[in-house]
Order: C-alpha cells, then sequence, then structure tokens
C-alpha cells in the first residue's frame, strides 16, 4: 500500500481493505443506551433518544445527541446517530485480530445496520483504525462506508452517499508504513 500512497491521493473515490474486520462477539450482545429521554412507537418499532446519547453493543460505543433505533421483524435494529449542531456523532469498536486493535469514526450523521454490520458516515466524516491509541490509518471524506463483515471501506467527496463527483471536493487518507513482521 505504501507505494499506492501517491496514487490514492489523486483518486476522488478512494478503497482500503482493511486487515480485520469489527469483533464478530459483538452481534450477539444486548444494545444499551445511556440518554437523557426515551421516546417509544410500539407499533412502529421505533425508539429515539436525546440528550448526550450513548449507545454500546459488547465493544461498540456509539455517541451522538439524538439516535434513532428501529428494529425490523427479524429482530435486526438499525441505528441512525445525529451530532448536536457544530459537533460530531462518533462511534468506536474493538477489532478482532489482535488485543488492542480499533476503528472508530465521526460525522454529523451515522447511520448503523445491525444486520448487516454496515456504518455509513455523512458529511465531515473522518475514520481511523487504530492499535491501541497509535492511529495506522486515517481517512476522511464527505461520506465514508465502513463494512466489517467483508473488511471493506470506501470514501467519496460528496455527502450524498456513494457517488464521488468531479469538483466537488477531495478525499484525505493517511497510510502509515508497515513494520515488516506486522500482522497481516
Amino acid at each position: 500500500m505504501k507505494s499506492l500512497f501517491p496514487l490514492v491521493m489523486l483518486m476522488l473515490n478512494i478503497a482500503i481493505v482493511p486487515i480485520v474486520h469489527a469483533e464478530k462477539a459483538d452481534s450477539g450482545k444486548p444494545t444499551v443506551v445511556d440518554a437523557d429521554q426515551m421516546a417509544y412507537d410500539d407499533v412502529k418499532q421505533i425508539n429515539t433518544f436525546t440528550g448526550a446519547v450513548i449507545v454500546t453493543r459488547g465493544t461498540l460505543l456509539m455517541k451522538a445527541a439524538r439516535v434513532v433505533v428501529t428494529q425490523d421483524a427479524a429482530g435486526y435494529q438499525f441505528a441512525t446517530l445525529y451530532a448536536a449542531p457544530g459537533s460530531l456523532a462518533s462511534f468506536r469498536q474493538k477489532r478482532d485480530g489482535g488485543p488492542d486493535l480499533w476503528i472508530e469514526g465521526e460525522a454529523e450523521r451515522i447511520e448503523y445496520d445491525g444486520k448487516t454490520e454496515l456504518v455509513k458516515l455523512f458529511s465531515k466524516a473522518k475514520m481511523r483504525r487504530l492499535d491501541g491509541t497509535k492511529p495506522t490509518d486515517e481517512v476522511e471524506g464527505e461520506f465514508i462506508s465502513y463494512d466489517s463483515r467483508s473488511e471493506f471501506f470506501s470514501v467519496n467527496n460528496t455527502a450524498t452517499g456513494p457517488d464521488s463527483k468531479a469538483g466537488a471536493g477531495r478525499i484525505k487518507a493517511v497510510i502509515q508504513p508497515r513494520t515488516p513482521g506486522a500482522a497481516k
């Protein structure tokens, strides 16, 4: 990847394949929400949490001003995190493959799909892979999609989703050199 760095910086759309993915054990854990207020619509299966919301599921930690959680008929949960004005919502999750490997991100809006384990970050999106507290890779753009099951994330220059547009801005990637013998 090190030799591709100049090419990566020139591309409007970047795809980086992470080495490991989110901790598999998290998918079977209960979702715990801490907030100032909750409104629940039993018919529509919609929970709306407001006020310094903290959502945890195993090692997955998400924070936002408002979180809307829906549940489908099969019991899968979907969360949309909204940041307070001038702030960013965030997520952090341990990755399989080592004792202290993490992925974290932030954006104005974050969508988490519990069924597919897909995280989408919209507007002012940033994501980092960490080994302990040391960043190994960092990306930023207006939209980031992270699929922990297929070990793939992509970064685009528009907040509308998976399409980049010429002249809409640039993405940025910082890819740290790997030391020989490092985990693969």
